[in-house]
């Protein structure tokens, strides 16, 4: 089903892969860059048979006037356009441009004074308060709309999506919860859709029948009096009942405490929106469906497709991970997709750190040779030594190999994947497992040479007769001041990692076992709150300790929801603000805390492991010795800089690109 060609609004789609609307921040000033063309045309010629851009700026309006935003108003862009449109289409692959208006949504920090809404109600998440669109704006608004899809429609593009999910603008006119108003855009389900409805209508009048409007509604935030599925099959009804929308698709969550439900991440089920689609299918009876929702397998794909649940499939964060996603699929060659890990670190380096997009799994991300990329040789044959078997040492190790280099790995650990492969045992972990078993397999196809349980000295590499030697050996906690001396080095107060597996290798299962986990957290990363909720599983109260006044501060914001949603589910403690005392009445199983501003101190009681994770000294000390030699050495990962899986991969992929 999947590479079955389908037709829409009369036009041929090659297959039923559609690759759904995700931001890239690659527009510069509200131009189109070579950046953004090419990202979108590596997924095209990945196999994607229509492609739904980011959110274009569509309006000459003040709000719309985003760097980030692609310009249409005018006709500043129309070279860009044009060469963007060609680009995509020439893989025969559709390319259709996204209609957005945030409206008073923010998830930036700061409200946003210019903010605009149906009502004059504040923002759930950032308490942004807009002021109430006026009639004229909103006809205004309408009308600049028609004119940049018509303006699109004559540089190439195949057609828009009117995204009125999420949350924003349109959403926000849709919903019982932000609208209150008492003219025709309010009042009852028919004033509440007319702002689309009528945005509709102008661009099907535009741009005539041959033009794909397609339209993403909200299937489910999450929130009280707002859209649950029962209103979403109201709003779908109202909607398409015109015959002018050519696909529908539903999109969950909304600006508030329910926006991670919009990027569903790997601690909840696969395919989890599935059954709410299938079920608002009916809402629009002849229109075609397009399915989202954390489908990252041509298998779950397949399943979707086949049993008639939706006639196509959208998918962001797969292509990202992979664009030869479906390429790959076809030929025979699943195992040899690079899987996205669902774990939103694409949202977060747009939306926290405001740069390029980028991902885990993918080190090429927008490079022009990123599809079903496999190195080019090098110019002569060099032996490579790499130390250490975590992500980082072995993304050099294939990539260097797969250039025609002898490459031997030296391993602590008796198993591939170093912490990653700690960290895929805790909640949530499964998919990292993807990003070693990927490298493995490529370093078998590139016949890279292991030794596994290896702590490789000096010696041992020398013996090698390497021409240059990767170090990628990882980092250690740093012992906390709180912790004596002699308690650590005896192991008494383990840090998280030595901890977890400890757990790992003994858990015996069944119920809780009595007694309190105590994490000193001084990390704020995923995998500390994952390691939390493994121990929740092993004991029956578990409090983090941090001496910061929040959790998860270096998690972006979709994240740090879930993390906080789930620790109120399951009921792990935070003493925020402070740290440990150590005492004599640790032995009788009472920790002291004191408040760090204060001094003032809380005792927790029926202790029975105290852990810590804290900021990472990296394990570098072989460098010195191997530049002694004259033997070229490359740092890579936590060995270089602690940091995140994302600075692993991307690190060890360019230390083996340059070997």
């Amino acid at each position: 089903m999947l590479a079955e060609p389908f037709v829409l609004a009369g036009r041929r789609l090659r297959n039923r892969l559609v690759h759904a609307s995700m931001s890239t921040r690659m527009v510069r000033g509200g131009m189109v860059t070579d950046e953004v063309i090419r990202f979108y045309a590596n997924r095209a010629k990945g196999g994607a048979a229509m492609i739904v851009t980011e959110p274009f700026g569509m309006a000459d309006e003040p709000t719309q006037h985003s760097p980030f935003k692609t310009r249409t108003w005018n006709d500043d862009n129309v070279d860009g356009l044009r060469r963007w449109a060609d680009a995509v289409e020439a893989h025969d692959c559709r390319l259709l441009a996204q209609i957005q208006h945030s409206g008073r949504a923010r998830h930036d920090p700061g409200r946003h004074r210019g903010a605009v809404g149906p009502s004059a109600l504040p923002c759930d998440l950032s308490w942004t308060m807009p002021r109430e669109m006026t009639r004229d704006e909103i006809r205004r608004f309408v009308e600049g709309i028609a004119q940049s899809s018509s303006r699109l429609q004559r540089c190439g593009f195949s057609g828009v999506e009117i995204s009125a999910g999420h949350g924003h603008l349109f959403h926000q006119f849709l919903s019982p919860r932000s609208n209150i108003r008492v003219d025709e855009y309010g009042g009852d389900w028919q004033g509440r859709t007319r702002f689309v409805a009528e945005i509709l209508s102008a661009v099907r009048k535009t741009c005539g029948p041959g033009f794909i409007v397609g339209l993403k509604l909200p299937g489910d935030d999450g929130l009280p009096n707002g859209i649950g599925p029962a209103q979403a099959a109201i709003v779908a009804s109202m909607l398409t009942r015109s015959g002018e929308a050519d696909y529908v698709c539903f999109a969950q969550g909304a600006h508030a405490s329910t926006l991670e439900m919009h990027v569903p991440d790997r601690h909840g089920p696969r395919l989890p929106y599935r059954k709410l689609i299938a079920g608002l299918r009916a809402a629009a009876p002849g229109v075609p469906l397009i399915a989202l929702g954390r489908i990252t397998d041509p298998a779950e794909a397949e399943a979707i497709l086949s049993s008639g649940e939706a006639e196509l499939v959208g998918i962001g964060r797969a292509l990202v991970a992979d664009p030869a996603w479906l390429v790959k699929a076809e030929s025979g060659r699943a195992h040899d997709i690079r899987y996205c890990l669902s774990c939103n670190t694409c949202w977060d380096t747009i939306v926290t750190h405001q740069a390029n997009i980028a991902c885990v799994n993918n080190p090429r991300v927008g490079k022009a040779d990123e599809v079903d990329w496999w190195p080019e040789k090098a110019g002569s044959r060099r032996r490579i030594v790499v130390v250490g078997g975590g992500i980082a040492g072995l993304e050099a190790a294939w990539v260097a190999a797969a250039r025609g280099h002898d490459v031997l790995v030296f391993s602590r650990s008796a198993q591939p994947g170093g912490k990653a492969r700690l960290r895929s045992f805790l909640p949530g972990g499964e998919e990292v497992s993807s990003i070693y078993d990927y490298q493995m397999g490529a370093a078998q196809r590139a016949g890279v040479r292991f030794e596994f349980g290896v702590d490789a000295s000096l010696e041992e590499i020398l013996s090698a007769s390497p021409d240059a030697v990767i170090l990628a050996a990882g980092a250690d906690m740093i012992r906390p001041d709180w912790v004596p001396a002699e308690v650590g080095e005896a192991g008494l107060v383990p840090d998280l990692r030595d901890a977890v597996a400890a757990a790992v290798t003994h858990r015996a299962g069944g119920a809780p076992q009595p007694g309190t986990a105590v994490i000193f957290d001084m990390d704020h990363s995923e995998g500390t709150y994952a390691a939390a909720e493994f121990f929740r599983g092993l004991f029956e109260r578990v409090i983090l300790v941090t001496p910061r006044n929040s959790l998860a501060d270096l998690c972006s914001l979709v994240s740090r929801q879930g993390i906080e949603r789930r620790f109120s589910q399951k009921g792990i403690e935070a003493a925020f603000l402070s740290e440990p005392r150590w005492g004599a009445e640790v032995e009788e199983g009472r920790l002291a805390c004191a408040n760090i501003h204060s001094g003032r101190t809380q005792w927790i009681d029926d202790v029975a492991l105290i852990t810590y994770s804290t900021p990472r000294a990296s394990s570098n000390g072989l460098a010195p010795g191997l530049r002694g030699t004259g033997i070229p050495v490359t740092l890579v990962g936590d060995c270089r800089s602690p940091a995140d899986m994302l600075a692993a991969t991307a690190e060890g992929h360019a230390a083996g690109n340059a070997a």
